[in-house]
C-alpha cells in the first residue's frame, strides 16, 4: 500500500497519517508531573505543539488514570455568561471526552446524569467523581474565553479544593493541566489590554492569581536536531530521496531554532512545492516560502506587536540599534515577548528566539518605517551587482555608499545615528527577498550588529558598526576577523556609519588582510 503519511501544519499531528518527531523524552517528563499530582500550565506560543502533545500525553496516561482532555476552543461567550451555564458546558465536554477513554460506562454516565447550578455544586461533584478514581484533567485553548470573570471563579474553585486535598479534606483531580499562550498569572493582563478588564484601585493588575498552586512548567517544547532528524529518518524510509539527514536536520533547527510549526512547514514546503530538494539550499527557499506566505502564527506575531507598544520598542531596540537587553523574565516585557514566542534567553541577554521571528519582525519594521515615509532609500537593481549569476557584495556596498551620501545630506546626524542600521536593512532585503536570507546579531552596546547573508547558495558576513575613532576602528577589524574564524570564512565586509560634520568624516572603500583574512571595509 502505499505510503499516505505526511508533514502536517494544520492542526493535530496523528502518527499513523502525519510524519512526527519523537518526542517520548518530553512526554515522560510531563508523566513524571502527573505521577507527582501536580496542577501546571503548559503556555506555549501559537503552533507550539500544545494540543499534539496533550494527545499523546492522554494515550500515554490512559492506563493508569481515567483522562478527561477537552478544549475550551468553540464554546463561545454563551458557556461563560454565568455560573450555571459553565458547570453545565463543562460537564458535558467531561461525558464526551470520557466516551473516548478507558473509563467504564458506569462511571461516565455518573458524570453527565447529575444537576449542577453553580460552583459549589460543581465542587460536591468533583468531589465525588474523584473519591475512587484518579482523574486527569486536561483543558487546551484555555486562554480562548479567557476575557471572562467566571473562568476565574473556577480556577479559584479548583485552587480551593486542591489545598483541601492536601490536607485530606477533599478529593479532586489528581492532576490538571491547563494549555494556551497565556500562563494564567497573565490573563488579567490580557484582559486589560484588550479593554475587557478594569482593576480595581488596590488590586495587583497581573500577579494576583488563582493559580499559584500550579507547579513550573519547564520542558523544553522545541524539537532539536536529533528530533527532527528522528522525523526525517522515518520520511527518508519512505522516500529513499538520498538526504543527508542529519546536515538537514541541523539546516531546519537552525533556522527555525525547533519551533514545531515553522519544522514541519519548512518540510512539508521542500516535499510539497520544491519538488523533494532535500538539500542546504533547498531549506533555504523553503524559509523564503514561509517569510512570504500570510499565516495565524504571523497575523498574531503582527497583533501581538502593535498591541504591546513596550515589546514593540523592545524589538526595535534590539534588532535595529544594537541594543544588548537583559533577559528577565520578572520584566513583563520580556515575559511577554517568551510567552509569544518571540524571545529566548541567550546566556542572560535577550535574543529574537529563530531567524524566521527575526527576519520576519525586521521586516515589519520596514515596512512601517517605508510607509510612514520615515526612511526612502531604494535597493540597487540587480544588474548593476550580479555578475555571472553571482552577487558582487562590494559593488552592493559601493552602490549603499552612494545612496547613503545623498541621504546624509537631506537628514541631521541624531536620525542617522537612530536608523544606520534600519537604513541598511531597508536597501539590503528587497534586494535578497525570494533569492536568500539573512540573520541578524546584536552584540554590544556600542552598535555592533552581524549580518550573515545567504544569496543563491553564497554567503556573506557583513558588520555594521559607528564610528569612535581611529583605535576602535582598528579594533573593529580584530573583531570581524575573529567572527570570521569562527564562521570559518576568509572573507568579511565591515560597514561604519561616521556621523561627524563633512569636514572631520572618514570616507573609505577599500581592502584590507589582517590575520589572514580580507575585509572590505567601507566607511561612509
Amino acid at each position: 500500500m502505499k505510503n499516505m503519511r505526511k508533514f502536517n501544519v494544520t492542526g493535530v499531528c496523528v502518527p499513523k497519517e502525519d510524519y512526527m518527531v519523537d518526542i517520548s523524552g518530553k512526554l515522560e517528563k510531563i508523566t513524571e508531573l502527573v505521577d507527582s499530582g501536580c496542577y501546571f500550565t503548559i503556555n506555549r506560543a501559537r503552533q507550539y505543539g500544545k494540543t499534539t502533545t496533550l494527545l499523546c500525553l492522554e494515550k500515554a496516561l490512559k492506563d493508569d488514570y481515567i483522562v478527561a482532555s477537552i478544549s475550551f476552543e468553540g464554546l463561545g461567550d454563551d458557556g461563560f455568561e454565568s455560573q450555571e451555564s459553565f458547570c453545565t458546558a463543562l460537564i458535558k465536554r467531561i461525558y464526551q471526552a470520557l466516551r473516548f477513554s478507558s473509563a467504564p460506562k458506569e462511571y461516565r454516565e455518573k458524570w453527565i446524569n447529575h444537576s449542577v447550578l453553580n460552583f459549589n455544586e460543581l465542587s460536591d461533584h468533583i468531589t465525588d467523581m474523584c473519591e475512587a478514581e484518579k482523574v486527569v484533567l486536561m483543558i487546551d485553548e484555555v486562554d480562548r474565553t479567557s476575557h471572562n470573570r467566571v473562568f476565574l471563579g473556577f480556577i479559584s474553585m479548583l485552587r480551593e479544593k486542591f489545598l483541601s486535598r492536601r490536607a485530606e479534606k477533599d478529593f479532586t483531580f489528581h492532576s490538571v493541566i491547563l494549555a494556551g499562550v497565556y500562563d494564567i498569572k497573565n490573563i488579567k493582563l490580557k484582559m486589560i489590554t484588550e479593554g475587557l478588564y478594569t482593576p480595581a484601585a488596590a488590586e495587583n493588575k497581573i500577579y494576583n492569581s488563582p493559580w499559584n498552586i500550579a507547579v513550573s512548567f519547564n520542558i523544553d517544547m522545541s524539537f532539536g536536531p536529533a528530533e527532527i532528524y528522528s522525523m526525517l529518518k522515518d520520511y527518508e524510509a519512505d522516500h529513499n530521496t538520498g538526504m543527508d539527514i542529519q546536515e538537514i536536520s541541523e539546516k531546519i533547527y537552525d533556522c527555525t531554532s525547533g519551533y514545531p510549526f515553522m519544522v514541519s512547514r519548512i518540510c512539508q514546503c521542500i516535499h510539497e512545492e520544491l519538488n523533494k530538494n532535500w538539500t542546504a539550499d533547498g531549506v533555504l527557499k523553503a524559509v523564503n516560502v514561509l517569510l512570504s506566505e500570510a499565516n495565524t502564527l504571523f497575523d498574531d506575531m503582527k497583533k501581538n506587536i502593535e498591541a504591546y507598544p513596550d515589546l514593540k520598542f523592545f524589538l526595535r531596540g534590539l534588532l535595529f540599534y544594537g541594543e544588548t537587553k537583559t533577559f528577565n523574565i520578572d520584566n513583563n516585557t520580556v515575559n511577554l515577548g517568551y510567552m509569544f514566542g518571540y524571545l529566548k534567553n541567550e546566556n542572560g541577554r535577550a535574543e529574537v528566539s529563530n531567524k524566521i521571528f527575526e527576519s520576519r519582525i525586521y521586516n515589519y519594521f520596514i515596512s512601517e518605517s517605508e510607509n510612514s515615509g520615515e526612511v526612502k532609500i531604494k535597493p540597487p537593481h540587480k544588474t548593476e551587482v550580479i555578475e555571472n549569476g553571482k552577487l558582487n557584495m562590494e559593488l552592493f556596498l559601493r552602490k549603499f555608499a552612494q545612496h547613503y551620501a545623498e541621504i546624509f545630506k537631506l537628514k541631521d546626524a541624531e536620525f542617522l545615528e537612530s536608523h544606520g542600521g534600519l537604513l541598511f536593512l531597508t536597501y539590503l532585503k528587497p534586494f535578497i527577498n525570494g533569492h536568500g536570507f539573512c540573520h541578524l546579531e546584536s552584540r554590544t552596546n556600542d552598535f555592533r550588529i552581524d549580518i550573515t547573508v545567504d544569496y543563491e547558495g553564497e554567503q556573506f558576513i557583513i558588520e555594521l558598526k559607528i564610528w569612535h575613532g581611529v583605535k576602535a576602528h582598528e579594533k573593529a577589524y580584530a573583531q570581524l576577523a575573529n567572527y570570521l574564524e569562527i564562521k570559518n570564512a576568509g572573507t568579511g565586509y565591515l560597514v561604519t556609519f561616521d556621523f561627524r560634520k563633512e569636514a572631520n568624516k572618514e570616507h573609505r572603500a577599500e581592502w584590507i588582510e589582517i590575520d589572514g583574512k580580507r575585509i572590505f571595509d567601507v566607511v561612509i
